[in-house]
């Protein structure tokens, strides 16, 4: 049911940057819509994760720069059935992470110095599990094709405000009407797509690292942390928010104004009922208070 809603609502989002197109310039108009949404997507594709990953100033990291991590991707990436993605670090204390990537065989996994810091083993791979399900479900693709959409219907409506519209197709009270409303339905389209898939990458998520409780206890938190602490990056480009398995905005009003992410309890409240149906055991407290960019690795288990 989560793909035809995805399906349905990406078709809301096409429909919207057409009728723009439309607007601005009738049949030509939308079709000239058409082939700019089919340049600025193909550009998107190919350079999406790159320019995500230097906004959030993320480096590259190996089994010798940060082995335990090294180690958790890889074999969760095994029991996904997935090709082992780059791994990358975000310099930033605030718990985060998110994945990039036009496909499995080009993707990135990049997370926070925080999230290494603040949480535990389980946690971090119960995370990594979850952007993994992002990379499998290919939503890092349609979470950019989206983003590439609602930018480009906002720069319609503004184009149109700065220069007119077809004022013969359409009664001028219903074109401002749309100028306005139009970049507002895409980003609650944006929105609803987002929180869509992050349902989704959680229930799958969970299935690759083994149980549900460990990513419940990650986002509960991941969510305690990123409300207080700032994430710079994330501020100055918050069209970059959705990909990050919390919401890293809380710096400005604004950003609680259309949030992309589902209520955080909300999912805690999915991941625990998921783990009810498998009989699974609550996650037991760890012995050791070191993080895990200090651990050593060892087996997973």
């Amino acid at each position: 049911m989560g793909y035809v809603k995805t399906g349905i609502l990406m078709a809301a989002m096409t429909a919207l940057f057409l009728g723009m197109g439309y607007l601005i310039g009738g049949g030509t108009g939308a079709l000239i819509a058409l082939v700019v949404a089919a340049g600025m997507n193909a550009f998107s594709y190919w350079n999406s994760d790159s320019m995500v990953l230097r906004m959030h100033n993320a480096r590259p990291v190996d089994a010798h720069t940060a082995p335990e991590l090294q180690q958790i991707v890889m074999e969760l990436s095994r029991n996904a059935g997935l090709p082992t993605p780059k791994v990358y670090v975000i310099e930033s204390d605030q718990p985060n992470a998110f994945a990039t990537g036009r496909n499995p065989d080009n993707a990135a996994v990049a997370v926070s110095r925080g999230l290494m810091d603040r949480m535990t083993r389980e946690e971090v791979a119960a995370v990594v599990a979850h952007e993994l399900a992002h990379i499998k479900n290919y939503d890092t693709l349609t979470m950019t094709i989206t983003a590439t959409f609602a930018g480009a219907i906002s720069m319609l409506a503004n184009f149109a405000m700065l220069f007119g519209g077809n004022r013969e197709r359409a009664n001028p009270i219903a074109m401002i009407a749309m100028m306005i409303l139009a970049p507002l339905a895409a980003a609650l389209v944006q929105m609803a797509i987002s929180r869509s898939r992050e349902y989704e990458a959680d229930r799958i998520g969970a299935q690759i690292v083994g149980n549900p409780l460990w990513l419940a206890d990650a986002l509960r938190k991941i969510q305690g942390y990123a409300s207080r602490i700032d994430n710079d990056a994330a501020e100055r480009n918050p069209a970059t928010a959705h990909l990050f398995i919390i919401n890293p905005l809380h710096a400005h009003a604004r950003d609680k104004l259309f949030s992309t992410h589902p209520a955080t309890e909300n999912r805690i409240a999915a991941l625990e009922a998921m783990a009810r149906e498998q009989g699974a055991r609550p996650m037991p407290r760890p012995t050791s208070s070191r993080p895990v960019s200090r651990q050593n690795p060892g087996p997973w288990g």
